[in-house]
């Protein structure tokens, strides 16, 4: 039985994937900070350790899933908790090729999270060999793959995922569904910013999909090949919940409230095609938005 070493295993995507990949027969190991509170969001065939010395030395681990970060839209960015993203996901990520450039045994395979943000904000459809522009999500995300890509030097085939919106039952939806269930929903500042959005079901797919696929390195985009602007998205939401989503919330007001978080995450878009996984055969479940919106809320 072949083992998955899995950071940021109790997150949103981590729980789901964890959930799967035990379906499928791997072994999965959580490295977390908080097992106690980890065990109550993973299932029970779900391996804890606190430290990676917690792994004995004579243990194969052929995959690593690196996913472990501080959400970024929880609050205002304040200059202590840009600090704390990037160690939450740059340091932490030295920290585990630190760790397997001395031991013995390598993992095979290395997929290491990463956003959209990379690209930065703009109106036309970019992939994979999109430069990104300046900002803190790019440089987050810039660091985040560099500190990443040092295992290739260990041999290792190394994918960093630049994740859209996840859709389902944590993260963004969760926290827009109260307003929009009361009617209260609509867009943000213009409405025109890009939404690249994907599934939960095909992000645990995708992360399955880049480890089984050998072709499969460097960047990959993991969004839906449909990408929404911010009215459309609203306006999709209103319909599946049928409510209407015409209470929009001026720029002015989003920035006045989340500063540059709101402006960088709220306020500004990427349309982001998923040209890797589609190149390489990937079946996206949920291709269209209204699909996905309706099975995760009926």
């Amino acid at each position: 039985m072949a083992t998955i070493l899995v950071t940021g295993g109790s997150g949103f995507i981590g729980r789901h994937f964890c959930s799967r990949a035990l379906d499928q027969g791997w072994r999965v190991i959580v490295l977390t900070r908080h097992a106690e509170a980890a065990t109550k969001r993973l299932p029970s065939g779900v391996e804890l350790i606190e430290s990676l010395s917690g792994l004995g030395s004579n243990l194969g681990i052929e995959v690593v899933v690196n996913l472990a970060g501080q959400p970024l839209a929880q609050g205002r960015w304040t200059e202590a908790r840009k600090r704390q993203f990037i160690e939450s996901r740059v340091d932490s990520t030295q920290q585990l090729f630190d760790f397997f450039s001395v031991r013995e045994s390598k993992p095979k395979v290395v997929i290491s999270g990463s956003a959209i943000g990379y690209y930065g904000p703009g109106e036309d459809p970019v992939d994979e060999t999109a430069a990104g522009s300046e900002g803190f999500s790019h440089d987050l995300c810039r660091q985040w793959e560099a500190s990443a890509a040092q295992f290739e030097t260990l041999n290792c085939r190394v994918c960093y995922l630049r994740t859209g919106i996840v859709l389902g039952d944590e993260g963004a939806l969760a926290k827009m569904l109260p307003a929009f269930k009361l009617a209260l929903g609509g867009p943000m500042g213009s409405g025109k910013q890009w939404m690249s959005w994907i599934h939960i079901e095909d992000m645990v797919n995708l992360i399955l999909h880049c480890i089984n696929r050998e072709e499969l390195a460097g960047a990959v985009n993991a969004t839906a090949p449909n990408p929404v602007t911010n009215q459309q998205f609203s306006k999709t939401l209103g319909a599946v919940l049928r409510r209407p989503a015409i209470f929009s919330m001026p720029a002015s007001v989003v920035k006045l409230m989340f500063g540059e978080m709101g402006e960088e995450l709220l306020l500004q878009g990427q349309s982001v095609l998923p040209k890797k996984l589609n190149d390489s055969e990937f079946e996206f479940k949920y291709a269209d938005l209204n699909s996905a919106l309706s099975q995760l809320l009926h």
